[in-house]
């Protein structure tokens, strides 16, 4: 049966967990290691990468692999599609296009994401609603130098999150959170009071280190989101 990568992280996460590498060990090199679970190298690349990425290990060029002392606990952050989070509540879908532009990407999103001085992007204004009730305002930018077909995709049918993710995957994402206060529009179209604060989420998503998308989302007083480590 062949070796897959999953098969070494496990092993290896197994011989920390039960202290045979304890904190601070050096564990063998990828070529040794390679040799003992009798697969190619690149597998056990993989196991270790990943366990690095989960905090569990740290590698370091020329010094090889240990593990950590203190293993980073990372909190992970879905990126879902808005439909299915509400439909996920039991609660029915709908969803509403406020407003859409085309024309040059202003100074801020060119700075903020690197785009280029002409760089054209189409600027979206979404609702969306659970069981008839204000859910989440979406304010959305998407590069067209990167993905062109945006201009004659149907919003007004599909909210961009969906195409997003039915068209290019993401590479990169940077997720801020915050409290917002409602103005006059947002207080207007998740029907609370100018003023209350809102949660509020920034993201921009890159492919290959080119920008894809940066938006801003707007919930309603008492949203909650939850994370998992």
């Amino acid at each position: 049966m062949r070796t897959t990568f999953r098969d070494v992280k496990s092993d290896i996460l197994a011989k920390i967990t039960l202290g045979v590498w304890g904190p601070g060990t050096l564990i063998p090199n990828e070529v040794d290691l390679a040799e003992t679970y009798g697969c190619a190298r690149a597998t056990v690349n993989r196991a270790v990468r990943e366990l690095a990425d989960e905090g569990i290990v740290e590698r370091r060029r020329k010094a090889g692999t240990r593990v950590r002392n203190a293993p980073i606990r990372q909190a992970r952050f879905d990126i879902p599609v808005v439909r299915d989070e509400i439909e996920s509540q039991n609660s029915e879908y709908r969803y509403s296009l406020v407003s859409r532009e085309i024309g040059i990407a202003p100074d801020w999103l060119r700075a903020r994401l690197a785009m280029g001085p002409q760089s054209k992007a189409i600027h979206l204004i979404c609702m969306h609603y659970a069981d008839g009730a204000p859910y989440q305002f979406e304010d959305r930018w998407i590069n067209l130098d990167i993905l062109p077909m945006a201009k004659d995709a149907d919003f007004a049918m599909t909210g961009p999150n969906e195409w997003l993710v039915s068209t290019i995957p993401f590479s990169n994402a940077e997720i801020s959170f915050s409290a917002s206060v409602a103005d006059e529009q947002l207080a207007g179209h998740l029907g609370c009071l100018s003023g209350q604060p809102l949660f509020t989420i920034e993201r921009s998503t890159w492919w290959e280190k080119k920008p894809i998308t940066f938006v801003r989302l707007f919930f309603c007083p008492g949203h909650r989101m939850t994370t998992r480590y």
